[in-house]
């Protein structure tokens, strides 16, 4: 079992600190503020874990801390010397083992231009944000209604409105979701943030953030590519709705993918041997 000393993972671990502070500055700031933001919330809302929680290093299973005061720690040794994955429910582990495997095993599919979030307002009378509509609501469902829609992803699916359900070519459900996820998809992308956080002290430090931080990113592309006019927060559009929309978006889904494909790697190499 890998060894490291006191000095050496102290020394990861307020730089882990310091890092989830730095990505997290902005987010409590606006919570002091009582401040909502229609992008970044949904990164502490949907993936519900507090920066105080993120804070935290962890070494992952299968290392060893010396001088260790971790004694009495959740999902640790008696001793404190070592995270147990024995702690961690063995279900929990299949499940998400066995989604990164199939979605890994796939190729990434790049042609949904992020219409999941215009299905989401499709027909409706209130939207999800309160930011305006860029295109209003006719121009709105004018784009869903001139577009195939094929979201695969379950936990965007579910939230398209009654009218936008039938429209997309799969019909995701919970059953389904390791038979459908593909890399490509930006939700699937972005939960690798959300399995980091379910494995807990199994997943290194360092990966928790490097998931969160591409989580990050890809939400941001989510919204600039949705139909909100999100102008007054500082976010240019991706318009979707026009051919260089489309091969913008298709572009930058590829490098996520590309991104999440090494995330996704290396948190099934923290479940080896769990």
């Amino acid at each position: 079992m890998p060894h490291l000393d006191e000095p050496t993972w102290r020394a990861r671990a307020e730089a882990h600190a310091a890092r989830a502070d730095a990505l997290t500055a902005a987010h409590r700031a606006r919570r002091e503020r009582h401040e909502a933001h229609p992008v970044e919330d949904f990164l502490y809302t949907y993936y519900p874990t507090r920066p105080s929680r993120l804070r935290v290093w962890h070494p992952g299973a299968g290392v060893t801390l010396g001088g260790s005061d971790r004694s009495g720690w959740r999902h640790y040794s008696p001793d404190g010397g070592h995270v147990d994955p024995t702690t961690i429910r063995p279900a929990t582990v299949a499940f998400v083992r066995g989604l990164l495997r199939a979605t890994a095993a796939r190729a990434p599919h790049l042609g949904c231009f992020g219409l999941h979030e215009w299905a989401m307002v499709y027909r409706a009378d209130d939207t999800r944000h309160p930011v305006p509509l860029r295109l209003g609501g006719a121009g709105t469902d004018a784009v869903v209604e001139q577009h195939r829609i094929r979201c695969t992803h379950f936990d965007a699916y579910r939230f398209f409105t009654a009218e936008a359900a039938p429209r997309n070519v799969e019909t995701p459900t919970r059953d389904r979701q390791v038979e459908l996820e593909q890399p490509g998809c930006l939700h699937a992308t972005m939960d690798l943030y959300k399995w980091a956080t379910k494995l807990g002290p199994l997943v290194p430090g360092e990966l928790l953030l490097d998931c969160f931080e591409l989580a990050r990113d890809v939400r941001t592309l989510d919204m600039r590519a949705s139909p909100y006019d999100l102008a007054d927060h500082g976010y240019a559009p991706v318009r979707i709705e026009t051919a260089a929309g489309k091969a913008a978006y298709a572009q930058a889904q590829q490098g996520f993918a590309d991104r999440g494909a090494g995330l996704r790697a290396r948190l099934l190499d923290a479940l080896h041997g769990c």
